[in-house]
């Protein structure tokens, strides 16, 4: 039996960041060992979550009353949330404009996307040294879509030094109830998934999440 269970949940509505286009690569970055990965575009799934970790790879935060709630009482309990990338995109559209963050994803996640340059090659520079998620790593380069976010008072973990970004944060960590929640705005494709300071990223922050 793996150690940590663990089901992505994306969409296919978005052609960048369709499941069925990035699930291969997905996987491959976090199938590491001692971590099992199941994937799904079924957001029903939220209901009723049995899995350690829930990695959160949607565009488009559209739930049903039931999903949403299934998601946060999941964590609150102490299930794992993993949010990777355009997981921050916590707006809503209607009839075609965007809506304001959904209050609830947004108090889970700690923070939401804002906007992004052309992706392009980066340098992303490890802020905590101490925390289980980033403690030993090192800094690295990566071609991505760099994300400006908004953040709450959360644990940041690794910070971007970008020409038109500037100094913003890329992953951090923080409690939602009993559970953890991990964010990394890095991987919008398979450059980026199959760089290794990425990975090591992805699969320190699932098995962190993972052990609340």
């Amino acid at each position: 039996m793996p150690d940590i269970q663990t089901v992505v949940i994306g969409g296919n509505r978005f052609p960048f960041h369709r499941l069925e286009r990035i699930g291969s690569s997905l996987r491959q970055a976090i199938d590491a060992e001692g971590i099992s990965v199941e994937l799904t575009t079924d957001r029903d799934a939220l209901c009723d979550l049995t899995t350690d970790v829930l990695i959160d790879y949607t565009t488009d935060s559209t739930l049903t009353d039931d999903q949403r709630t299934g998601l946060l009482s999941f964590v609150e309990s102490g299930g794992g949330y993993a949010g990777i990338h355009c997981a921050a995109d916590l707006t809503t559209v209607v009839d075609g404009t965007r809506e304001e963050p959904v209050p609830e994803l947004r108090a889970l996640l700690g923070g939401h996307f804002l906007s992004h340059p052309e992706p392009g090659t980066f340098d992303v520079n490890i802020v905590d040294s101490h925390h289980p998620v980033s403690g030993g790593l090192e800094g690295f380069t990566v071609w991505d879509e760099p994300y400006a976010v908004d953040h709450d008072d959360v644990q940041v973990l690794a910070r971007m030094d970008h020409p038109e970004n500037g100094d913003m944060p890329v992953a951090w960590a923080k409690p939602y109830g009993d559970g953890r929640v991990f964010y990394c705005s890095l991987g919008h494709g398979t450059p980026a998934l199959a760089n290794d300071g990425v990975r090591s990223l992805l699969v320190r922050g699932i098995r962190w999440a993972g052990t609340a």
